[in-house]
């Protein structure tokens, strides 16, 4: 137990001792009345505040309202009988922590416009006590303005971080889901149609066997030819499914658009900071698909690729010389483009076609808020 406390402490800095002060501290000004029974109405003042100060903070739904309304009025009788302040403080962190807009307005002002008076009323009658502590009257004043819009500006931001990262978890969740169910169709169609080939065949081949050896043994070929085919398609479904950093696949492309023989410009050392796989992979899908088409569809003879990251996002442009014939909208219809949309969509990404002098497509993936490798 002790250890834990030592460890809040440490963790907290000096925000523990300053409130620990501010508790003790009324004591201080009680003590300084002339009376043993404004002493005792002190003490006792002080202590019924921390206990409600405590109900407050626990306490839910309209209950926290009247905890808080009663504390003000505590707050502004000490600071008018006995020149104490700083139970604001205490009162601007709970306000700071309703989380109902209305109610904090509501809360806020009275308590700002109540403490307000109540000061300038001890500045007029002139008590000395309440003078010689001014300046940290007005410290007391400007943070009772500031400090519950901070708290609540600061929850509201923790809240917002919380749904953005649920909102990741979602994301992230979905992408596992259509991956999924992309590797089922791919099953289907691949290996489905050709296992079942190779069960007819050899089937075939059995009752051929002893009727008719020579065709037993042509079924025999076909089916040692379809399995080779689908070991091999199973291999390159295999390696579609590995992660592709951007920087292997700018390797590739370069290398089939050298074998169709046209010219890559633009291409320079590759510096990405802080992508996650995931991004870096759907980046590499959408840069294989739009070379691609490059070479079966454009006729180009050269083309430029261009990365760049800025503080807000990845861009990458590429562009070709070939002729297009048609509209932006008739090849954003086709040629892989649509399953480029879908996969950038997933990691809130967006695509541009553009179709003058050649065509030009531009991705757009925002920085990685949080890594999810």
């Amino acid at each position: 137990m002790i250890r834990r406390y030592v460890g809040f402490l440490k963790n907290s800095g000096i925000s523990p001792y300053i409130w620990t002060i501010l508790s003790i501290l009324p004591f201080y000004f009680i003590l300084q009345a002339s009376s043993t029974l404004q002493i005792a109405a002190g003490i006792l003042l002080t202590l019924v505040f921390f206990v409600i100060y405590r109900i407050a903070f626990i306490a839910k739904g309209w209950s926290i309202y009247v905890w808080t309304s009663i504390l003000i009025v505590l707050s502004l009788t000490a600071l008018y009988v006995f020149s104490y302040i700083y139970f604001a403080f205490f009162l601007a962190y709970l306000i700071g922590n309703i989380r109902n807009r209305t109610a904090f307005l509501v809360l806020y002002y009275i308590h700002l416009i109540g403490t307000s008076i109540s000061i300038n009323y001890n500045i007029i009658l002139q008590e000395n006590f309440f003078l010689k502590q001014l300046p940290f009257v007005v410290i007391v004043w400007i943070s009772i303005i500031l400090l519950p819009f901070t708290i609540r500006n600061r929850k509201e931001m923790g809240q917002l971080e919380e749904k953005l990262e649920d909102a990741n978890k979602r994301i992230a969740e979905l992408v596992k889901l259509e991956e999924r169910q992309r590797i089922a169709r791919d099953l289907h169609d691949t290996l489905g149609q050709k296992l079942s080939l190779i069960g007819l065949k050899s089937d075939l081949a059995r009752r051929l066997i002893t009727k008719n050896p020579e065709q037993a043994r042509n079924e025999l070929k076909d089916v040692q030819q379809t399995a080779r085919t689908a070991l091999n398609e199973v291999r390159k479904m295999v390696s579609s499914m590995r992660g592709i950093r951007l920087k292997d696949e700018l390797v590739r492309v370069e290398e089939l658009l050298e074998a169709a023989q046209i010219q890559l410009n633009g291409v320079e050392e590759l510096r990405l900071t802080n992508v996650s796989l995931l991004t870096e992979n759907i980046l590499s899908m959408c840069l294989k698909e739009a070379v691609t088409n490059i070479v079966k569809h454009s006729g180009a003879t050269q083309c430029w690729i261009s990365i760049e990251q800025t503080w807000k996002e990845i861009i990458i442009e590429v562009r070709d010389n070939g002729i297009f014939k048609g509209t932006a909208e008739s090849l954003s219809q086709g040629h892989g483009l649509v399953g480029m949309k879908e996969r950038l969509e997933f990691v809130n990404g967006s695509l541009e076609l553009l179709a003058d002098n050649g065509t030009t497509l531009i991705l757009r993936v925002p920085n990685d808020v949080k890594q999810t490798d």
